[in-house]
């Protein structure tokens, strides 16, 4: 099976990118073999529709499955028509995402988890907090990493027009369960490191 990962870098050990639309590479596995063909996100800067640009490279590649951080709802509804499943609230490197999935460790996304044009800014921060080893802060725009604004004191998330208001609903409830995914795995490797 051929899996697309959103990643940092063009290995399987760059990081995985919390962003789908605007990560700067995609990292397409075979899950039998683990060979890897390493592409660059066309869509990385571009001025929009970048999560629609970026589904439409990976469905050329013929890739079944995304593993990424977040997915917009342009991206999300993208992807689903080409009958491709999402799988977010991913981290560490692409290996480790990948044998995650493998694994049986990672859940469907049943809707987006970002709001539209997350992503979008011009920092490549250093990333503090919750920002290192998440892609340490590019993409925000504010250089905090993280993998959504409303994670942050402070940060809000703009509704959408386009968004109805089930929609927002069902993307902030997405949200929280990729948060709580990501503070039990944290937790996880805190005990694993505290023995």
């Amino acid at each position: 099976m051929k899996v697309a990962v959103s990643a940092t870098g063009p290995s399987l050990d760059a990081s995985v990118d919390p962003r789908f639309g605007r990560c700067a590479y995609f990292v397409i596995v075979d899950t039998d073999t683990m060979q890897f063909e390493a592409i660059q996100n066309p869509a990385q800067y571009a001025g929009g529709g970048a999560g629609i640009q970026a589904a439409q490279t990976v469905a050329n590649k013929g890739v079944q499955i995304v593993l990424t951080g977040n997915v917009g709802p342009n991206a999300y509804q993208a992807l689903s028509a080409a009958g491709i499943q999402v799988l977010t609230g991913v981290y560490g490197t692409v290996r480790e995402a990948v044998m995650k999935y493998k694994q049986g460790e990672l859940r469907s996304t049943p809707g987006p988890t970002a709001p539209m044009h997350y992503g979008m800014g011009g920092g490549y921060g250093m990333g503090t907090g919750m920002g290192m080893g998440r892609g340490r802060g590019r993409g925000m725009g504010r250089g905090m990493g993280g993998f959504a604004p409303s994670a942050y004191p402070g940060a809000t998330t703009i509704p959408t027009p386009q968004m109805t208001k089930e929609q927002e609903i069902q993307m902030l409830k997405n949200q929280m369960q990729v948060l709580q995914n990501q503070l039990e795995q944290l937790r996880k490797r805190l005990r694993e490191l505290e023995r």
